[in-house]
C-alpha cells in the first residue's frame, strides 16, 4: 500500500465508525436503533437486519454487554448478528462471543474508495443491458440472481428491498443486468442520508457470466450514482473473490468484519 494510502485509511475508518456505526440510523421501516450498555444495536421485523452495529467495550464490560444483547433479542423473539470489526475491543471479543453461543461466519474485508475517483463508465459485455429495479418483478430478478450466484435463500433480501423501495426509495437503488432478458448479475446501493458514505451490497453474478467485467461495471454504475447523490465515499464488505478487483479499482482496506450469529 502506498504511504499516503496507509495514512488515509485510519482516518477514513474513524469516519466510517462514527457515521455508520456509532451514529447509525434505522435502515428500514419498522426498525429502531438503540444505544445501551456500550453497544449500538438495531431491532426490527424478523426479515430485517437485527444486530449489534458497534460496541465500545473492555475486559470488564464485554461479558455483561454480550449477555444483555442475548436477553434483549430473546425477549423479542429474534435471531441476531453481532457485526465484529477487526479493530474492536477488547481484542478477545470474538472468543467471548463464541463462548456465549454465537457462531462465526466468513470474515470479509471492509474497503472504501472516493466515489468520484472510481471509473464511472465501464463497458458492458455485448448484449447485456442494465435495468433499474423499481417494482416487484425487478426485486424477484435480484433475488433470483443472488440465489444462483451465492447458493443461499435470499427471500429476506427481497423483502428488505421491497420495504425500502416502498417506504424510502431515496435511500436505496438496485440494478439488474439482463442478457437476452435473463437476469445474470445484480447489485444494490444503500445511501445513508446525512453521511459521506454509500454502501455497495449484494454484487453477484451467475457462474456462467463471471469473468466478463459485470462486477466492475456494476461497481462503476453505483459509484456514479453515489457521487451524483453527494456521497463522497462508497464502502463494501468484500469477500475474498471481490477484494482483488476492488483493490485494483482503488479501494482502500480499512479493517476486517466478521458476522457472529446467534439463534435462528
Amino acid at each position: 500500500m502506498e504511504p499516503q494510502h496507509r495514512a488515509r485509511a485510519p482516518r477514513l475508518r474513524d469516519l466510517y465508525d462514527r457515521q455508520l456505526r456509532r451514529e447509525a440510523r434505522p435502515d428500514g421501516p419498522g426498525c429502531r436503533v438503540e444505544r445501551v450498555s456500550g453497544v449500538v444495536r438495531q431491532t426490527g421485523p424478523a426479515h430485517a437486519w437485527n444486530g449489534v452495529l458497534w460496541s465500545g467495550l473492555d475486559d470488564t464490560t464485554a461479558d455483561g454487554a454480550i449477555a444483555g444483547q442475548i436477553d434483549h433479542y430473546r425477549s423479542v423473539g429474534l435471531s441476531f448478528e453481532w457485526k465484529l470489526y477487526g479493530h474492536d475491543t477488547p481484542a478477545d471479543l470474538g472468543d467471548r462471543l463464541l463462548a456465549a453461543g454465537f457462531t462465526a461466519e466468513d470474515p470479509e474485508t471492509l474497503m472504501a474508495a472516493e466515489s468520484d475517483a472510481l471509473p464511472h463508465d465501464v463497458p458492458l459485455p455485448e448484449g447485456v443491458e442494465l435495468r433499474a429495479v423499481t417494482d416487484e418483478q425487478g426485486v424477484r430478478q435480484v433475488v433470483e440472481v443472488h440465489e444462483r450466484a451465492f447458493g443461499t435463500d435470499s427471500t429476506h433480501i427481497g423483502r428488505q428491498l421491497l420495504d425500502r423501495l416502498a417506504a424510502d426509495p431515496d435511500t436505496v437503488t438496485a440494478v439488474v443486468a439482463l442478457a437476452a432478458g435473463e437476469p445474470v448479475s445484480a447489485a444494490r446501493l444503500e445511501l445513508c442520508p446525512g453521511t459521506d458514505f454509500a454502501g455497495l451490497w449484494g454484487g453477484g453474478t451467475v457462474e456462467s457470466w463471471r469473468g466478463r467485467g459485470l462486477y466492475r461495471a456494476l461497481v462503476a454504475h453505483r459509484a456514479r450514482i453515489a457521487a451524483e447523490r453527494g456521497h463522497r465515499y462508497v464502502q463494501v464488505d468484500a469477500a475474498d473473490t471481490s477484494r482483488p478487483i476492488l483493490h485494483r479499482l482503488g479501494f482502500l482496506t480499512l479493517s476486517t468484519t466478521t458476522p457472529y450469529a446467534y439463534g435462528g
